[in-house]
């Protein structure tokens, strides 16, 4: 692992696989172990922190209290989707309707911040600026026809997350919104711009957040795809946890741009090395 010149001043947190662990329907979560520890430890020593999933299903208003009553200690205001960073491009780029493929909890999360949104069996779909792809297990044929036709007629094509996989309770569980962009992208010969982990949209989000350049921030994740390739882009330190897809050995057999600059088996054994771990 690389040398370490700095300490970090903030954190960032995967969910899935890095402070708990859910059922592949959502339903339910387990903590990792050491999770509750270092995120009191944190508060304790004020230390700035947030969680960022690449999970769309439900906004913060929803999910905090069902992650405070498995017992993670976690704010509202400490807790963001990739909903949260589309919402704040959406609205820096003033699309006037944005056609939504995702659940209730995806629309809700986007009106939440001002987002102006339709679903593809509305009429306001016809005359979208920008399509959005997020967590959709019901998602049909015709709304991914809607969805490429206002893309091939210029839309923008943006989604949550192209992820392929991601960790639960049960082993990887398929993320719905990479097969969707999949297809919509084989019609329309467009890729999407994801708004989520590892985009640097993303990052900025985190780093206006925490109030903190990106040199100065830990990003741990249980991805090397996701939470690693961002810090590694974006200028962060990228620390790996091996409770969630990813095995030290897989870790260690990383390019450098995926290649975590620490491995620890879980996020608890962290808390060994708060105010140590360098940036």
């Amino acid at each position: 692992m690389d040398k370490p010149d700095r300490q970090p001043k903030g954190y960032m947190f995967d969910l899935d696989g890095t402070l708990i662990l859910s059922n592949r329907k959502l339903g339910s979560y387990t903590v990792i172990p050491g999770a509750v520890e270092l995120l009191e430890e944190l508060e304790q020593r004020r230390i700035p922190f947030l969680a960022l999933t690449n999970g769309s299903a439900y906004p913060a208003s929803q999910q905090g209290p069902r992650l405070r009553n498995v017992g993670l200690p976690i704010r509202n205001d400490r807790l963001f989707t990739p909903n949260s960073v589309a919402g704040k491009v959406m609205r820096d780029r003033a699309y006037d309707n944005v056609l939504v493929l995702g659940t209730q909890g995806v629309i809700e999360a986007l009106e939440e911040d001002g987002i102006p949104t339709c679903t593809p069996g509305e009429s306001l779909a016809d005359n979208a600026d920008a399509v959005y792809v997020a967590w959709h297990p019901e998602c049909t044929m015709a709304d991914i026809h809607k969805a490429s036709a206002r893309i091939l007629d210029g839309a923008a094509f943006l989604t949550a997350s192209d992820v392929p996989f991601f960790a639960t309770q049960d082993g990887p569980a398929f993320g719905y919104s990479c097969a969707i962009v999949g297809a919509i992208a084989r019609v329309t010969g467009q890729e999407p711009e994801v708004t989520g982990k590892p985009s640097l949209h993303a990052m900025r989000f985190v780093s206006a957040r925490l109030k903190l350049a990106p040199e100065h921030i830990a990003i741990v994740g249980d991805d090397p795809r996701v939470e690693i390739e961002m810090a590694r882009m974006g200028g962060a330190r990228g620390i790996g946890v091996t409770s969630g897809t990813t095995s030290r050995e897989t870790w260690l057999a990383q390019p450098e741009h995926r290649r975590p600059h620490a491995i620890y088996d879980n996020v608890g054994m962290l808390i060994r090395d708060i105010g140590r771990v360098s940036v």
